[in-house]
């Protein structure tokens, strides 16, 4: 049995000058479990205690301060496998009465990062002192929940309303040098003069020469009561706005609100009950469900389990300058990655950089780009029309068109120019990966990238592997997706692969019901009431027909008896509507990007309808939002079980990152297979049940979902559980 991992700490050291160091032992991040807390309560009290200690300094090791509460103890405290300390033992005993209160000063010495409760630590400090590189900030609301050791109450105090709630609502962390500006910390120093700096300061405060400050109660940086409550109701309508299904944001508000009505104590206890109820809610487990399953994509049996290194890739080239292509040299550029770009003649080469150009262009005009750092990016980009340059490529990527014979003859030519250790990769998005290398004797270092569109700014790559792709060509493309800061998932070889595979029902199901009576928008909003960026209407128009046909059709010839075949497309298509690029298709498009519905639509409604010989049912037209969700995505589920039991997918983790990352899926839901358990599979197998009766084969449960459903285990439980139970 392995030894146990050794437990956080924090260590106590007396200088000969009085100061006591406490320093935070956690790696490696530092981070706050329950065993740091308590030993951070203990030293504290020693240092207190003995009469050789004149003042404290509170600092990290190995030059972090600290990453925050210790996160992964939350599902041991959701599932009451862990006793949590009481309500306010942390924000109140120990960070109130025995850090802020203490009869010694104390100062934060902080390097690296201080997060979470890291910041909270330090605020209850009475001086901070900073390098101007350390990150500072409260993130918690990435994981549902709000601060709970002091934040809305100190944050507010030190850097004024504001900023601390741009700094809590949007998770957004600042830098030293900002900190510094602001108020938040008290000096900047390089990080060997840091604990040093402290040292002294937390003397001077002890001999009176700088002031004793207990940020809980400093009130300078705070508005007047009637201005707080404006700017606390204008952040109020901005949450529900851009977060209408959350209520936490709301929670913060009210809870800084509190703080500043009823006095920073009272503040502190509405702090700790919010907190403690929030730490139980769905939203606060659905997000640390994909907190941690994005860190779990890159385990991949078979693969990452070998001992293999990432090879070095130095030098990568990308075939075709279209959407895809130019979007993908971005992210490399972005990288520092040196990208060739094949196009097949002048006119494409050119359109292609013209992209990557607009693509960099677009992050200056947003600030997220220095000109001299575009100027650097735009150097690395070569734009060939021959294989020449392609002798010392250790990465190709193939962007061209869905077309099986091109990409075929691309990848014999790529075996005959490239070096035997190149790693050749296509970025199809359905066709048969072992069809693309039919014709090469290099199948072991073929390999998927899909990206999606566009791709420098979506976060997901998904890495196919066949049957034949060496698990060394896996391991490069999981370092290289690491680099141009992509969350990878690896999955098998079929059409569609996961993603697409798996969301392929989010339309044919919408086509389906509106051929039944339903109504296109109606559908379009009960899925962006849901959390969804889009629904299936408006995602069919931003696509195109054009690739909605192609892609139905290579569904059609693989999965002939669950596709719904709708005319509706087809038709519209015929009369020239091709969704937002024609500026006409369930929507019309007058002004730039904005959806409009059209009543034209309804025509074509009616001919697809007659010629699926079906009468609209009247129930569908009265069925409530909730009903619509279930009915788009119950297939969506169904899919996504056939993709587990095929193995296409590693586990159901990775199905959730998929979703999240790849088609917007909400994250508070915590992902496709996540959502699917919340709900349980015998409900959702029951409506695919009832539904297969009225509407057909369609909604067909298949039998990995049959099976748990009949024994009640979750769907994203492992195969050997469901045999056990058997």
């Amino acid at each position: 049995m392995a030894a146990m991992a050794a437990k956080g700490r924090t260590e106590l050291e007396v200088g000969a000058d009085g100061v006591a160091v406490i320093t935070i032992c956690n790696p490696p991040v530092n981070s706050l479990s329950i065993d740091v807390l308590h030993s951070l309560k203990e030293n504290y009290e020693e240092a207190l205690r003995r009469g050789d200690v004149k003042a404290i300094v509170v600092t990290g090791k190995g030059g972090k301060f600290s990453g925050g509460f210790d996160i992964s103890s939350f599902g041991g405290v959701q599932g009451g496998q862990m006793v949590q300390p009481k309500v306010g033992y942390i924000a109140i005993d120990i960070l109130t009465d025995t850090v802020e209160a203490a009869t010694k000063p104390s100062v934060s010495a902080i390097d690296g990062l201080a997060l979470g409760g890291g910041l909270e630590v330090a605020m209850a400090c009475h001086a901070r002192i900073s390098t101007p590189t350390a990150q500072l900030g409260l993130p918690e609301l990435q994981l549902g929940i709000i601060p709970g050791f002091g934040g809305t109450q100190r944050l507010p105090r030190l850097v004024g309303l504001t900023k601390s709630l741009e700094m809590m609502l949007l998770s957004k962390p600042i830098k030293g040098g900002e900190a510094h500006q602001l108020g938040l910390v008290d000096a900047l120093v390089s990080p060997n003069d840091l604990v040093n700096t402290a040292r002294q300061w937390a003397l001077d405060i002890c001999e009176l020469k700088r002031p004793w400050i207990k940020s809980l109660y400093k009130t300078d940086k705070l508005e007047a009561l009637g201005e707080a409550r404006e700017i606390l109701k204008f952040a109020r309508a901005q949450a529900q706005k851009q977060a209408a299904n959350l209520h936490h944001p709301l929670v913060c508000i009210d809870v800084i609100e509190e703080g500043i009505v009823a006095g920073p104590r009272a503040g502190l206890w509405k702090e700790a009950n919010a907190f403690q109820d929030l730490l139980f809610s769905d939203t606060c487990k659905s997000l640390v469900h994909v907190f941690f399953s994005q860190r779990a994509t890159s385990k991949i049996p078979g693969a990452t389990d070998l001992g293999l290194m990432p090879r070095k890739i130095t030098k990568v080239a990308i075939l075709g300058g279209g959407l895809m292509g130019s979007g993908i040299a971005t992210a490399m550029i972005l990288s520092n990655y040196p990208v060739i770009l094949k196009e097949v003649n002048e006119k494409f080469l050119s359109a292609g950089i013209d992209r990557i150009n607009a693509n960099l262009q677009s992050r200056v005009r947003k600030g997220k780009m220095t000109e001299e750092r575009y100027e650097k990016a735009m150097s690395l980009v070569t734009g060939v029309l021959d294989y020449e340059r392609f002798k010392d490529v250790d990465l190709v990527i193939e962007a061209v068109i869905e077309n099986v014979k091109l990409k075929q003859q691309i990848f014999a030519d790529l075996e005959k120019y490239c070096p035997s250790h190149c790693v050749l990769a296509t970025n199809t998005s359905t066709i048969d990966l072992n069809l693309v290398g039919e014709k090469t004797m290099s199948q072991d270092r073929i390999v998927g990238a899909h990206f999606f569109s566009p791709a420098h700014i979506m976060p997901l790559l998904e890495i196919v592997r066949t049957q034949h792709t060496s698990p060394q060509v896996v391991v490069d493309l999981l370092d290289v997706g690491k680099k141009i800061k992509k969350t990878p998932i690896v999955v098998g070889n079929c059409t569609g692969f996961a993603v697409n595979r798996m969301f392929f029902p989010y339309t044919q199901s919408a086509l389906l019901f509106v051929d039944h009576g339903m109504d296109v928008y109606k559908i379009d909003r009960a899925c962006t009431k849901f959390g969804m960026p889009m629904g299936p209407f408006r995602l069919a128009d931003l696509v195109g027909f054009g690739v909605a046909v192609a892609t139905g059709m290579q569904y059609l010839e693989n999965f002939p008896e669950r596709v719904y075949k709708s005319m509706l497309i087809p038709l519209m298509l015929e009369d020239k509507r091709a969704g937002e690029a024609t500026r006409k298709g369930f929507y019309k498009y007058e002004d730039k990007r904005k959806a409009t519905p059209d009543p034209e639509i309804m025509k074509y409604i009616e001919q697809s309808r007659s010629m699926a010989g079906v009468t609209p049912d009247p129930k569908l037209m009265k069925l409530s939002e909730k009903d619509i969700v279930e009915m788009v995505f119950f297939p969506v589920i169904n899919e996504a079980c056939r993709v587990l039991d095929e193995g296409i997918a590693v586990k159901a983790s990775d199905l959730d990152i998929a979703s999240i990352f790849g088609m917007g899926f909400p994250p508070y839901r915590g992902g496709v297979m996540f959502w699917a358990d919340s709900i349980g599979a015998k409900y959702i197998h029951d409506k695919l049940e009832e539904w297969t009766k009225q509407y057909g084969g369609f909604f067909k449960p298949c039998s990995y979902l049959a099976e748990r459903a009949a024994i009640g285990i979750p769907l994203s439980a492992p195969a050997k559980k469901v045999q056990a139970r058997l």
